[in-house]
């Protein structure tokens, strides 16, 4: 599985950004997708896990009710809609594949989210 993420960008606080991650090889609707993310400084940390079918999902306690995993089998796409970001949302994020409940095997390359107070 290969994995591209894209859609960062400059935000304020409260703002709303959606990442997406485009996947490629035949077993993308085979593995469970996640993002993670790694501000600076600090180590990469989950943020989110979406399973097979899309009836799962996972969420870190710090995201949980703000930010919200989906997926797109049909076109191989992954997203993370994040609202009422925050400051210390800000941070590099990674798209990943694997096994729930830390999909963690493969891994993208990430896209940045900066959020500004």
């Amino acid at each position: 599985v290969q994995l591209q993420a894209y859609g960062g960008g400059l935000v304020q606080a409260g703002g709303s950004l959606r990442l997406s991650c485009v996947a490629s090889g035949r077993t993308f609707s085979t593995v469970a997708k996640g993002w993670f993310r790694q501000a600076p400084g600090k180590e990469r940390e989950f943020v989110a896990a979406i399973g097979l079918i899309g009836g799962s999902t996972y969420y870190a306690d710090s995201v949980k009710g703000r930010f919200t995993i989906s997926r797109d089998n049909a076109k191989n796409l992954v997203y993370l809609q994040m609202n009422s970001l925050k400051p210390e949302d800000t941070a590099v994020y990674y798209c990943s594949a694997g096994q729930l409940p830390l999909p963690n095997t493969y891994w993208g390359q990430g896209t940045l989210v900066t959020v500004s107070s």
